[in-house]
C-alpha cells in the first residue's frame, strides 16, 4: 500500500472515530472497531477488490499493520450491513468538511445499478420488490436492478444520493430526497439545480421554485432556448465523469450484493470512497478533485 492511500485511510479512520462516536459497544468490544471496519471497506473500494473473500485474504497478508484483526467474510458482510447508517453519516461528515459543501450549484443524474443478468436470478432474488426492470438511454440497454440517484457539486462531491426502483419517476425520487434534507436547501439561497430532460415538467419545476431552487435543463425541440442552456454541454459532462469514476474505477456495477441491504452498503462504501478522495485531494491542493490515481494501487 502506498503512502498516499495510507495517509487517506488513517485520516478517514481518525475522523470517523473522533466525530461520529463509533465503537460504542455494550459489553466486550470486537477486535476490529466500527471505524476500522468502515475504513477497511473504503480501502477495498479504492483498491478495486470486488470479491470479499479475495479482499480479506489480501488485507490479512498486506495490510496487517493497519488492520491486525480482519474478520471472516460472513462477519465482514454482516457487520457492514449493520453499519450502513454509519457509512451514510461518514459521507455527509466528510462532504461538509470541505469548501464545496455550500456550493450553490448542484448537478443531478441517475445511473443503473444492475443486480441480475438472467431470468432465473430475477425470479429467485431477495431483491424482489426493491429492484425492477429499467432502461438506460445513455448505453441503449435494458437492465434489472436499481438506480442510483446522485446529486453532487461541479467538483464531484456527493451531496445527496439514494437507491430506487428504476420504474419510479426520477422527479418523484428527487423530490423525496429533497424532502428528507430540507435544511440543505434552506441553507443555500439561490440554489441552481442542473439536470437533463428526464427531470422536465412544469409541476416539478414549480415544486423546485417553491423550495427556492432554479432548474437548468436542456430545452425540447418545441421549446424556446432556455436561459443558460449553452453552458449545459460542458457541465453535463461533469456528472457523466462522476458516474464513470463510480463505475469504471470503483466498480459500482460489480457490487455483488444479493439483498437490498447488501447492495445499499456496497454502493454506500463506493460513495464514501469517492467523497474521501475528493476531500483528500482538496485538502492537499491537488488539481483534479476526483482523481483516484494516487490511491488505487
Amino acid at each position: 500500500m502506498n503512502d498516499d492511500l495510507d495517509t487517506l485511510l488513517t485520516a478517514l479512520y481518525v475522523k470517523i472515530d473522533d466525530e461520529l462516536e463509533a465503537n460504542r459497544w455494550m459489553g466486550r468490544p470486537p477486535k476490529l472497531t466500527d471505524a476500522e471496519l468502515v475504513t477497511l471497506a473504503v480501502a477495498q473500494a479504492l483498491l478495486g477488490f470486488h470479491s470479499e473473500t479475495r479482499w480479506l485474504r489480501y488485507a490479512t497478508t498486506h495490510l496487517a499493520s493497519m488492520f491486525p484483526y480482519p474478520p471472516q467474510q460472513s462477519g465482514y458482510n454482516k457487520r457492514l450491513k449493520a453499519e450502513l447508517p454509519l457509512v451514510r453519516r461518514a459521507v455527509r461528515m466528510l462532504a461538509a468538511d470541505t469548501d464545496f459543501w455550500f456550493d450553490t450549484h448542484w448537478i443531478a443524474d441517475s445511473t443503473p445499478v444492475p443486480c441480475g443478468m438472467s431470468r432465473p436470478t430475477v425470479k429467485r432474488s431477495d431483491l424482489a420488490g426493491w429492484a425492477g426492470y429499467g432502461y438506460c438511454a445513455s448505453h441503449s440497454r435494458f437492465f434489472w436492478g436499481l438506480r442510483l440517484y446522485l446529486v453532487c457539486t461541479p467538483t464531484g462531491m456527493p451531496v445527496l444520493w439514494a437507491l430506487a426502483n428504476p420504474k419510479l419517476d426520477g422527479r418523484e425520487v428527487l423530490q423525496a430526497m429533497l424532502d428528507v434534507d430540507v435544511d440543505l436547501v434552506a441553507d443555500r439561497p439561490g440554489l441552481l439545480l442542473i439536470a437533463d430532460k428526464g427531470f422536465a415538467s412544469k409541476e416539478f419545476e414549480n415544486d423546485l421554485a417553491m423550495r427556492g431552487i432554479d432548474l437548468l435543463r436542456p430545452s425540447f425541440k418545441r421549446e424556446k432556448k432556455r436561459k443558460g442552456e449553452r453552458l449545459l454541454k460542458s457541465v453535463r459532462q461533469l456528472i457523466e465523469s462522476v458516474n464513470d469514476t463510480l463505475k469504471g474505477q470503483l466498480g459500482l456495477e460489480q457490487h455483488g450484493g444479493r439483498t437490498f441491504e447488501g447492495v445499499a452498503v456496497r454502493v454506500a462504501r463506493r460513495v464514501l470512497a469517492l467523497t474521501a478522495t475528493v476531500r483528500r485531494n482538496h485538502k492537499t491542493g491537488q488539481p483534479v478533485m476526483r482523481s483516484l490515481i494516487a490511491f488505487d494501487h
